[in-house]
C-alpha cells in the first residue's frame, strides 16, 4: 500500500514540475504534409518568439497553458494553448491550412474543338464567403470620396470668375486596416479582444490615428501588432 502511495506522489510531483517549469519544445510545422519555411512561431505568455527553418522545424520555451502563436503571410493565423500531454511529447505536429485567396488560383483549359473550360476555385463555403467579404470591402474602401462642401459647377462670388485648376481629392489610406484584416483571424475582434461588429470600424480608425499604427505598416511584425491591439482596446474600452 505504502509502495503505491509513494508511486502516485512521485508522479502527480513530476507531472507537477512540467506543467510549472519550462521545457524545450521541438515541433514541426507542416500543410498538407509539406514542412513550412520561416513561419514565425511566438510564445504569447513569454513573449518569446523563433521561426521555422527549411525543414519545418523550430525550438521555443514553453510550459503547460503557454499560449503559441503560428503566423505565416500564406497560411490561416493558428493558436494553440499547450496541454501537459503537449510538452510530453518528443515532437510537436502542427498543420497550418493555406488561405483562401491562394486557394482561388484559377486554371482555364481549352479545347479548339468543344471550347470547354475548367476553372479550380475553392470550394469551402466559408472559403468563399471570407473571399466575397474582403471583395466587397476593397470595392467600397476604393469608392470612397471625401465631400468638400462645394457645389460641382456652381459660382464662386468671393473669387474672380475663371477656371480654377481642380482640387485633388486625396484618396483615403486604408492600409493599416488592410494589415489588421489580412494579419488576424475573423472571430480575432470578437472573441479575444470583445468588440461588436458595430464598433470594429470606429476601433480600427482608434487604432490608425496612432503614431504607432504608421511604424507598424514599415515593421509588420505581427507580435508587435497584436500586443498594439490589445494596448489599444484598453484604451477604446475606457473611452466608453
Amino acid at each position: 500500500m505504502k509502495a503505491k502511495l509513494l508511486t502516485t506522489i512521485s508522479i502527480f510531483t513530476y507531472q507537477l514540475s512540467i506543467s510549472q517549469t519550462e521545457k524545450v519544445l521541438n515541433g514541426k510545422v507542416i500543410s498538407q504534409n509539406i514542412p513550412l519555411n520561416k513561419v514565425e512561431v511566438i510564445n504569447k505568455t513569454a513573449q518569446t518568439s523563433t521561426r521555422t527553418n527549411e525543414f519545418g522545424e523550430f525550438s521555443i520555451l514553453a510550459k503547460e497553458q503557454d499560449s503559441l502563436l503560428f503566423f505565416s503571410k500564406d497560411y490561416l493565423f493558428t493558436r494553440l494553448k499547450l496541454t501537459l500531454k503537449d510538452l510530453e511529447k518528443n515532437y510537436f505536429i502542427v498543420e497550418m491550412n493555406q488561405k483562401a485567396e491562394e486557394l482561388e488560383n484559377v486554371t482555364v483549359a481549352r479545347s479548339v474543338f468543344n471550347k470547354t473550360e475548367i476553372k479550380k476555385i475553392a470550394n469551402n463555403k466559408e472559403e468563399i464567403n471570407e473571399i466575397k467579404n474582403r471583395k466587397q470591402f476593397d470595392e467600397v474602401t476604393s469608392k470612397v470620396m471625401v465631400y468638400d462642401g462645394q457645389i460641382k459647377n456652381g459660382l464662386n462670388f468671393n473669387q474672380p470668375i475663371f477656371d480654377e485648376p481642380k482640387k485633388k481629392i486625396e484618396p483615403r489610406d486604408d492600409r493599416f486596416k488592410k494589415l489588421v484584416i489580412a494579419s488576424c483571424p475573423p472571430d480575432f475582434f470578437s472573441e479575444n479582444l470583445k468588440i461588436s461588429p458595430q464598433e470594429k470600424e470606429i476601433f480600427l480608425n482608434f487604432c490608425k490615428a496612432d503614431p504607432k499604427s504608421k511604424t507598424l505598416l514599415e515593421k509588420s511584425n505581427n507580435l508587435e501588432l497584436l500586443d498594439f491591439l490589445y494596448a489599444k482596446n484598453e484604451e477604446f474600452k475606457k473611452l466608453k
